[in-house]
């Protein structure tokens, strides 16, 4: 059976993949990258491999989609196939980068208010984002993982990295969620583009947060590329 290398986005944890369980148990072993002490896109991406089995599949949703493009350049022999889910290859703004550091130097000064709905609203699909089961979940995976790691993950310094993906040789997979309103639809589809073998899809009627608001969707989606790429 295939191996599975999954990697979260920001301040998310196992928890994210928790409704894909049936999905991911018919498509190979899971494994979940620890994406949590270190403070760098490489040093995030040397230890997934250094825990990955020697041959799998890596999906990364979100922030992890920006780990997994460092993994598939740091190990392409090991690295069979690549899903980028609600992600992108953007580098950051001057403007967000000042916003991060405001937010990391007034980390340790205020207590992180993580119930707070605009705190979470913003990652779902407008009709979801006062779904209260969703909503504590997101909660929960941020108060769990807590203060030191949002300062790492915070820290991630994220250079443009579209060119990057011309040089990922192994299939690839990217999904955009149509009503994604923390990234752009147009920086998931521009992803496909510079992949040299990419199938692009999206799912419809879905916020960021597709392995939570869309998880039977997003696994035939993956079963059926799987199948496809003999993978």
């Amino acid at each position: 059976m295939r191996d599975l290398v999954l990697l979260p986005g920001f301040m998310c944890d196992v928890d994210l993949w928790s409704d894909m369980r049936s999905e991911l148990a018919v498509l190979g072993r899971a494994q979940f990258g620890n994406v949590y002490e270190d403070d760098t896109l490489e040093g995030m991406a040397r230890r997934v491999l250094d825990e990955a089995p020697p041959s799998f599949v890596l999906i990364g949703f979100s922030m992890g989609g920006f780990v997994a493009r460092v993994a598939a350049l740091m190990a392409p022999e090991r690295v069979r196939g690549i899903v980028f889910i609600a992600t992108s290859a953007r580098g950051s703004t001057p403007a967000e980068n000042a916003h991060k550091a405001q937010r990391l130097a007034t980390l340790g000064k205020v207590r992180i208010r993580a119930d707070r709905p605009e705190v979470s609203a913003r990652a779902l699909h407008p009709d979801r984002e006062r779904d209260p089961v969703l909503l504590e979940r997101l909660r929960a995976m941020s108060r769990r993982l807590g203060r030191e790691v949002r300062a790492r993950q915070l820290a991630l310094v994220r250079r443009d990295g579209y060119a990057d993906l011309e040089r990922i040789a192994c299939p690839a997979l990217v999904v955009a969620c149509r009503q994604d309103r923390l990234r752009k639809f147009e920086e998931t589809e521009r992803m496909a583009r510079h992949l040299p073998h990419a199938r692009f899809e999206v799912i419809e009627d879905c916020g960021h947060m597709a392995p939570m608001e869309r998880p039977v969707e997003l696994g035939a989606i993956l079963g059926d590329w799987i199948r496809r790429e003999a993978l």
